[in-house]
């Protein structure tokens, strides 16, 4: 009755009110008479105005700029995707989106297309977005700076950086001597370019080497702390050097410039001496999420934007001083770690790419149409690589590094990705750079990036050691080995258990290592070891629990199934386990190109979760990620399906053929190290006629006479296979239940699949 109530109230103030409302329009219109009322497009159908007034709307300045930023992040996520596929960092694909969506591609073959969406009025408006992006990132560069690291371990890593700067500082300006009369803008004084082609030479990408860094799990060794160590002294050092150089080409002289960099080390002691100890001890009193309130937020990004702001009235760019808010932001990692992703999103995903395609607007590749500007180009690269990799390697050297290791410094110390076209936009907003100039200048930063990673397999390479590769596998013989992949660590307690109940009393003749491999894209260099506790700590507490030694692994990954089954191949490990489980979130296209595979819904997945009939997997026993791990691991595998397993107690194995015989070893291996109740199900009656199958179970019936039972199919209760504690069953036997939409699967236990290639 309420109900009822409820729709008739409903219709009878909608429907009063909105005749009170149309009553007081006519009404209205006697107002109207001698007031010369003009009605737009009144003289055209009322088709033709509404095309008019459709047309205005996509021309307003907010639709085009929205309409811009739609197409860019779209183009630049899934061209980051591509290149994170290949193994390259993702920040090469967002350049190269910016490039194709520029005069160097769609510009030059599609020219209407460009002039309608990137109308020459609305860079402005591109521009300014794309600023504020650059500010909120170098803020987040700027936190990402551990200063610790750079006063506990400084000594060696100032020699290479300094090194690392100031010989491809010297190359460059002595390119820009040759360069200086061909390609220098008019009434530029070579003092000012040979200073910006100097210092374009001498710098490094921190965000993309550490990103590097993680992804090829040497974040925690001595290498990666080293340069690691090196990249931040550069970054300051760089970002210093910047600061001086632009206060230099703005005065037009060093000895006019006095003033201004005078002007900015007052305002960096002030910073350091006022600005970060307030900071601090904000920051000290309110270093949790519930603590940290709106209020407290906002005093530390007008922090950002007054210092910003500071830094742009003096005249060393705004950049430097979202640099130097960022570096002196509260030591506290769990305080910046909150900070960083509340802005990184926004910076990265949304703002960030603009800047990327206005970078592609300003690039003409079409400017370099003669053979010499090419010429020239090579000589750029030549020169950055040198000065660079090779400076930076034998200043490794020198201070007592091995020739592998300074040859890698030298790889990740020649990436310049981003940071790179930061100052090369800087230089040409000053008109210091050409277009031709500025062109090559990127071409430069795209080729010294992509060749950091081909460069570091190579040095790996060239630098193997055949003796530790052979007592690796001689440490291996005569135990078996399991390796742990797990994605959600609720998961991996499941996978860990399993794992224990296999090997927990062979008495040091097994291994277990549980890894976790992430998206390189969900963490950044701050929080990382944060995020590795936060994944492994259930994990641990769990082997603890179990009396389990294990090794964790832990690692960033562009390609984390090619890496899963890497691992396990190269491990040399008996037995991988992973873990699936079917969200209705998974699985959209968009989801991939956004990194947002969580996040985007299925709506398959949906209809099936809301009838109670969820597909689990279409045109496959497993889906794409596990398929693609089966397909290039060399190793068995076992696949569990998780229905929260506590224990394996109570064991069944289904036996299809002959070739399922190998379960009955996993099966010895659970009644050995966990007593298990074992229950075989001659599934298709074809066991009766296999002699060594039968002698197979009879050898562990004379062991372990009271854990066996052998039941054919029609034996089985339905009803009671879900107080099983396990179902362990080959691949062919679980494709054999899913083709045949077996009634089984409505009533199945936590589940694994073993695909078996020993």
């Amino acid at each position: 009755m309420k109900k009822f109530r409820n729709i008739i109230f409903y219709i009878g103030i909608i429907s009063g009110f909105s005749a009170l409302m149309y009553w007081i329009v006519v009404l209205g219109t006697k107002f109207e008479i001698g007031r010369d009322i003009i009605i737009p497009n009144s003289d055209k159908g009322q088709w033709a105005e509404f095309i008019t007034s459709l047309v205005h709307n996509l021309e307003h300045p907010l639709a085009v700029l929205l309409a811009q930023i739609v197409t860019i992040i779209f183009v630049s996520r899934f061209l980051g995707m591509i290149f994170k596929k290949i193994g390259q960092p993702s920040v090469i694909g967002e350049i190269i989106a910016g490039i194709i969506l520029g005069p160097s591609l769609i510009g030059m073959y599609f020219p209407e297309f460009t002039a309608a969406l990137f109308p020459s009025h609305s860079l402005g408006n591109l521009q300014f977005l794309s600023q504020i992006g650059l500010i909120l990132f170098m803020f987040i560069v700027g936190m990402e700076l551990d200063l610790k690291v750079l006063k506990t371990k400084a000594h060696d890593a100032i020699v290479i950086s300094h090194a690392s700067i100031i010989i491809p500082f010297a190359l460059g300006m002595g390119l820009a001597y040759f360069i200086y009369e061909s390609f220098a803008p008019t009434g530029v004084q070579f003092s000012s370019f040979g200073l910006f082609v100097g210092i374009s030479m001498s710098i490094t990408a921190f965000p993309v080497l550490a990103r590097i860094v993680q992804e090829r799990g040497i974040n925690k060794t001595r290498i990666g702390t080293i340069v690691i160590t090196c990249a931040a002294a550069d970054d300051i050092t760089g970002w210093s050097l910047l600061a001086a150089i632009i206060a230099i080409v703005k005065a037009g002289s060093f000895i006019s410039s006095i003033y201004t960099i005078l002007l900015a080390v007052g305002y960096v002691l002030f910073m350091i001496k006022v600005v970060r100890p307030f900071l601090r001890r904000v920051g000290n009193l309110h270093s949790s999420r519930a603590s940290l309130s709106k209020s407290i937020v906002a005093i530390f990004f007008l922090t950002l934007i007054l210092s910003s702001y500071a830094t742009e009235i003096i005249g060393i760019h705004a950049l430097f001083g979202a640099f130097m808010a960022g570096a002196i932001m509260p030591d506290n990692a769990k305080f910046r770690n909150i900070f960083i992703e509340k802005v990184e999103d926004v910076a990265l995903v949304l703002l960030l790419p603009l800047f990327f395609v206005f970078t592609g607007l300003r690039t003409e590749i079409g400017l370099l149409n003669d053979p010499h500007l090419w010429k020239v180009t090579g000589l750029i690269i030549l020169v950055a690589v040198t000065g660079k990799f090779i400076g930076s390697a034998l200043a490794a050297k020198y201070v007592g590094q091995n020739w592998k290791d300074s040859l890698t410094i030298g790889a990740l110390m020649n990436t310049r990705g981003l940071m790179e076209l930061v100052i090369l936009n800087i230089g040409y907003d000053l008109g210091v750079l050409t277009p031709e100039i500025f062109t090559m200048m990127v071409i430069m930063a795209l080729v010294t990036t992509f060749m950091t990673g081909p460069a570091l397999t190579f040095i790996n390479w060239a630098f193997k050691s055949p003796k530790a590769e052979t007592e690796q596998e001689l440490s291996a013989i005569s135990r078996f080995k399991i390796l742990v992949s797990f994605s959600n660590p609720l998961r991996g307690v499941s996978l860990l258990r399993l794992a224990n109940s296999l090997v927990k009393r062979l008495n040091g003749n097994a291994s277990v290592t549980v890894m976790h491999l992430s998206p390189s894209n969900e963490y950044n260099s701050y929080n990382l070891e944060k995020y590795e506790k936060d994944n492994f700590h259930p994990i641990i507490q769990e082997s603890h629990n179990l009396n389990q030694k294990i090794t964790t692994l832990f690692k960033a990954s562009n390609d984390i199934e090619n890496d899963i089954a890497s691992v396990a191949n190269k491990g040399d490990f008996d037995l991988l386990l992973v873990g699936i489980g079917q969200s209705i979130f998974e699985g959209s296209l968009l989801g991939k190109i956004f990194g947002l595979t969580t996040k985007i819904i299925n709506p398959d997945r949906i209809i099936n979760q809301v009838i109670g009939k969820e597909n689990i997997f279409k045109d496959s026993p497993f889906d794409e990620r596990t398929n693609l791990i089966i397909s290039k691991s060399d190793v068995s595998i076992g696949i569990l399906i998780d229905k929260d397993l506590k224990s394996v107690d109570k064991v069944i194995i289904p036996l299809f053929t002959e070739n399922d015989a190998f379960l009955i070893k996993l099966a010895q291996k659970l009644i050995h190290n966990s007593d298990s109740q074992i229950t075989f199900i001659d599934v298709n009656g074809q066991l009766k006629n296999s002699i060594e199958t039968k002698e197979s179970i009879k050898a562990i019936e004379q062991i372990a006479p009271n854990h066996i039972n052998l039941i054919n199919k029609n034996g089985i209760d339905l009803d009671s296979l879900n107080q099983q504690s396990l179902m362990l069953i080959s691949i062919f036997g679980w494709k054999s239940l899913i083709d045949e939409k077996s009634t089984w699967l409505a009533k199945i236990p936590s589940t694994l699949i073993i695909d078996n290639k020993s």
